[in-house]
């Protein structure tokens, strides 16, 4: 388990790529950093649980039964919160993330922004806010027993897509390369 930091408003706990975390407990704030990753928070608010994944890939290979991916992230999610009691048509989800972090490369935060939305809307799971895309990092704070959330940009990871990245040719190679 988790060493969870205490602030002035409860316990957080960290949730890094590849991880989930559930909780019924009042005081604990579940945390990330997002930039192209994906959180999905879920809360029973009548049953006070809730929890949070953190995926950094729509999906894997059929037999992947690994939580960085999203369809392995929020099985595991919906199913150990349905585990402890939380009630199906009951769930809210609140989603963000999937922000557009490299500039020349495939758009994985679009692939795991649209990931999220689809599979709530297969699974009958009612998406009551999220905040999806964009090119700035964002920190999330999820207070699970509620589903209360907020989110903060983090300005200073922002990258901008209209600046084109830079070619800095090698001394001997005669080569380009990109630098980030």
């Amino acid at each position: 388990m988790k060493e969870a930091a205490a602030t002035p408003e409860g316990r957080t706990v960290h949730i890094i790529q590849g991880e989930y975390r559930i909780s019924e407990t009042p005081e604990e704030v579940l945390a990330t950093i997002l930039g192209s990753c994906v959180a999905t928070c879920l809360c029973d608010p009548v049953r006070g649980i809730g929890g949070m994944n953190h995926f950094l890939l729509p999906k894997g290979r059929p037999d992947d039964a690994n939580i960085k991916y999203g369809t392995h992230a929020m099985e595991l999610l919906i199913n150990s919160l349905l585990k402890r009691g939380a009630v199906r048509e009951r769930l809210e989800a609140k989603v963000f993330g999937g922000a557009r972090m490299l500039r020349g490369l495939p758009n994985i935060g679009e692939a795991n922004a649209e990931f999220a939305q689809w599979f709530l809307e297969t699974e009958g799971i009612r998406c009551v806010a999220s905040s999806l895309g964009g090119t700035q990092a964002r920190k999330v704070r999820f207070w699970p027993t509620t589903g209360r959330a907020q989110q903060m940009a983090l300005s200073e990871i922002r990258i901008d897509p209209a600046a084109a990245p830079r070619a800095v040719p090698q001394a001997d190679s005669g080569e380009d390369i990109e630098l980030f």
